[in-house]
């Protein structure tokens, strides 16, 4: 049997070991209540501090940041962490902004991580809009990563990123064969912009699982910050994936160890 060992930090901020393998996830580790600007008339504040303290975290092998540009993904303390960080992936114009050791993925670009006493981990970049039609100008570029590696028996470990539920994200249940879900919740929602949604809600998740099929679902990112607008639905804890049992809401800061 493959396991792995997935601690939900708070956020969109998990840690997976497996293998030897430490890869952190959307680094934030700022404290509570600060408001932040995302742009465009846009903000939220922080309700919720990180479970796991930056200086807790350790050595990590690589960080993979679906977005740089907007704080409930990437804070100050977040990129203070990244600069030891000896791999980061991410977008394409994320990876100019932030500079080496940055590599930026297209959606569905693969890259490697390599070690001569582990697994090679194979990381596919997928696709994310992070909002309706027409709001990437503004919402900016945002990816998923999709990792496989040997040895592997139910699937790959796939991180959705920031999206609403479109067609590049059922893409993924039609080129991929997902293991573990780890799906960016929340729905979120600005007053400025009314009803339109920037994240998947409960009800998204569930319909993306029934065409994924995963046999694990870990939900993350759908609490501690003012602009989750489906924060309460997802603190209900529900099914998301289509057999019961198998969505498990991690505590956050105890490690969850998962069937892969």
């Amino acid at each position: 049997m493959s396991t792995l060992t997935f601690t939900h930090v708070g956020g969109p901020t998990t840690l997976v070991e497996v293998d030897g393998w430490r890869i952190l996830t959307d680094p934030t580790f700022d404290a509570p209540g600060r408001t932040y600007a995302f742009g465009w008339g846009t903000s939220s504040r922080k309700t919720t501090g990180p479970a796991v303290a930056a200086a807790d975290v350790g050595d990590v092998d690589a960080v993979l940041l679906t977005h740089d540009h907007h704080a409930d993904n990437l804070d100050d303390a977040g990129r203070q962490l990244l600069g030891s960080a000896p791999t980061i992936l991410t977008t394409v114009p994320g990876a100019r902004r932030l500079g080496p050791p940055a590599v930026g993925l297209r959606p569905w670009a693969t890259t490697t991580l390599t070690h001569p006493d582990r697994p090679t981990l194979t990381v596919t970049a997928t696709p994310c809009r992070h909002g309706p039609v027409g709001s990437r100008p503004i919402a900016g570029a945002v990816i998923g990563f999709d990792l496989t590696w040997e040895g592997q028996e139910h699937g790959s470990l796939w991180f959705s990123g920031d999206t609403v539920l479109y067609g590049g994200v059922r893409q993924v249940a039609e080129r991929r064969r997902v293991g573990t879900a780890v799906l960016h919740l929340g729905g979120v929602r600005f007053p400025v912009t009314g009803p339109l949604r920037y994240s998947m809600t409960v009800a998204d998740g569930r319909e993306l699982c029934r065409a994924l099929q995963p046999r694990t679902v870990l939900p993350v990112h759908y609490e501690g910050w003012s602009h989750f607008v489906d924060g309460p639905a997802a603190l209900e804890r529900p099914e998301l994936a289509p057999d019961p049992g198998r969505t498990t809401w991690a505590e956050p800061g105890r490690p969850l160890v998962v069937e892969v």
